[in-house]
C-alpha cells in the first residue's frame, strides 16, 4: 500500500517534470494526479478499487504538493472466513473508533483450517468494519477503513 511519503515523492516528481496528468496503480490502489493548467494545483484522486468505491482511498494536494490520505482500506488477501476475535468468547481485536498501530492484529481469516492474522499496515483509527464475524470473504473484499494518523500527530 502506498504511504504518505511515496505519495509526496510522486507529487514532487510530477511537479518537477511538469506533468499535466499521471496515473499509477499499485497493490489495488489507484492514484491519479491531474493538474489544471501548467501552473495550477495538482488534484490527487485515489481509489481502493478501480470499479467500485464503497470506501475509497482519497488524497488531496495543495499547491505545495502536500498530500493527506483520508481513508485507507484493508482488503482480504485470501479467501476464507472472517473472525473479529481469537475465539468466540474473546473481545474483538478492534472496534470502530479504536486507534491501531502498524503490525497490530485486526482480524483472523480462516482458510483451509489455518488461522491467518491480518495486521494493520499503518497507524490510525478504525473508521468502519465492513464484514460481520463469521462471514465468508473473497480475495480483495474490503474488511476495514482506517483513517491514517498523520506524521507528527
Amino acid at each position: 500500500m502506498m504511504n504518505l511519503d511515496e505519495i509526496k515523492r510522486i507529487l514532487e516528481m510530477a511537479r518537477e517534470h511538469s506533468l499535466s496528468e499521471f496515473e499509477i496503480e499499485q497493490q489495488g490502489i489507484r492514484l491519479r494526479i491531474k493538474r489544471d493548467g501548467a501552473r495550477g494545483p495538482a488534484t490527487v484522486i485515489g481509489a481502493a478499487e478501480v470499479a467500485a468505491s464503497r470506501a475509497p482511498v482519497e488524497a488531496a494536494a495543495d499547491t505545495d504538493a502536500e498530500a493527506s490520505i483520508e481513508l485507507a482500506v484493508v482488503k482480504s488477501p485470501i479467501v476464507g472466513t472472517f473472525y473479529r476475535s481469537p475465539d468466540p468468547n474473546a473481545r474483538p481485536f478492534v472496534e470502530s473508533g479504536d486507534t491501531v498501530r502498524r503490525g497490530q492484529v485486526l482480524c483472523i481469516i480462516e482458510a483451509m483450517k489455518l488461522m491467518n492474522e491480518i495486521d494493520s499496515e499503518l497507524d490510525g483509527e478504525i473508521v468502519e468494519i465492513f464484514v460481520e464475524n463469521g462471514q465468508p470473504v473473497q480475495y480483495g473484499d474490503q474488511l476495514f477503513a482506517i483513517r491514517p494518523r498523520q506524521a507528527g500527530s
